[in-house]
């Protein structure tokens, strides 16, 4: 089911949607609801990522294994270098 919602834009806006509608050849709709759609995958990846980190976070207090800097970068030069080599595991650090 679709529902609509309104918008509410200030005229430089909605000029600015207006000169990009006839440049994409789109409707005002279509070029609203990419750009919404767009936000809210770019938001959605930013907040798991949050929760990536703060879960990882949590393991390394409980455990107080890690991956030190030096590791990665080593790691790192490896894949540069075509090495493939998997990441370093987890240690106590």
């Amino acid at each position: 089911m679709n529902v609509t919602i309104g918008v509410k834009l200030d005229e430089a806006t909605r000029e600015r949607l207006k000169s990009l509608e006839k440049i994409k050849q789109r409707s005002p709709h279509w070029l609203l609801r990419e750009a919404i759609m767009e936000y809210i995958e770019k938001e959605e990846a930013f907040e798991a990522r949050n929760r990536e980190a703060d879960a990882a976070w949590e393991e390394y207090r409980l455990t107080g294994k890690g991956v030190t800097h030096e590791a990665m970068l080593a790691w790192f030069d490896d894949l540069e270098a075509g090495k493939d080599t998997e990441c370093p595991n987890p240690e106590l650090i």
